[in-house]
C-alpha cells in the first residue's frame, strides 16, 4: 500500500505522463516514452520513489523498460488526453466475447442512448472482469453499474481492440447496440 506522498507521486506521475507532459517541462516520444533521468530530474525524486510508486500502484499505470540503446524509458499503459499525441503501437487483439464497464449509475441512460465514447481520452476502456470494472467505477462513485460489452460481436463487426500489458482493453468507441446493463 502506498503513503499518502506516494499516492500523489502516482497522481503526479499520470498527469505528466498521460495528459500534461509540459507542466514538468518533458517531451513524450511518439510512443508516449521518456527517459527515466530526465523524469526523475523534472520531478526532483529519487528512484528508489519512482521505483516504489511503479510496483505498487493499484492499477499498473506505469511501465518501465531499458531500450537497444541501454537508456531506460518510463510511460504510462493506457489512459492519454487526446491532446498528448502518442501512438501505444499496441497490436491488434480479438478480445473475450464479453468485457465490462463500471461507471456512475447517473451516466447510464446517456451511455445506453449513445453508447461508448472515449471523450477527452484516446480510447474507450474496457475491463476484462466485473470485480475491476468495479472498482474503476467507484474512482468517480459509490452508486456504480457495470456494463457488459458484447465485444466479441463487436469485434467481428470490425471494431479494433488492444490490450495494453496491464490488461485493460482498449478500442476507439462501443455503440449503445453492443452493450447492456449487467443485471446481478
Amino acid at each position: 500500500m502506498l503513503s499518502r506522498d506516494q499516492v500523489r507521486l502516482s497522481k503526479r506521475l499520470s498527469l505528466v505522463l498521460r495528459h500534461r507532459p509540459e507542466t514538468a517541462g518533458l517531451t513524450l516520444d511518439a510512443n508516449g516514452w521518456v527517459p527515466v533521468a530526465e523524469l526523475l530530474a523534472a520531478l526532483r525524486i529519487s528512484r528508489a520513489d519512482l521505483d516504489l510508486v511503479v510496483a505498487h500502484n493499484d492499477k499498473s499505470r506505469f511501465v518501465i523498460v531499458a531500450g537497444a540503446d541501454g537508456v531506460e524509458r518510463i510511460r504510462a499503459h493506457q489512459g492519454h488526453s487526446r491532446r498528448v499525441n502518442v501512438d501505444l503501437d499496441l497490436p491488434p487483439a480479438r478480445p473475450p466475447a464479453t468485457l465490462f464497464h463500471g461507471t456512475p449509475r447517473a451516466n447510464l441512460a446517456p451511455i445506453l442512448r449513445e453508447g461508448l465514447r472515449p471523450r477527452s481520452r484516446q480510447h474507450v476502456h474496457l475491463s476484462p472482469d466485473v470485480a475491476t470494472a468495479l472498482v474503476v467505477g467507484r474512482r468517480r462513485a459509490s452508486d456504480v453499474v457495470v456494463l457488459e460489452v458484447a465485444a466479441g460481436a463487436l469485434a467481428e463487426a470490425g471494431h479494433v481492440f488492444h490490450r495494453s500489458e496491464n490488461g485493460v482493453w482498449l478500442t476507439a468507441a462501443v455503440p449503445a447496440a453492443f452493450i447492456r446493463e449487467r443485471s446481478e
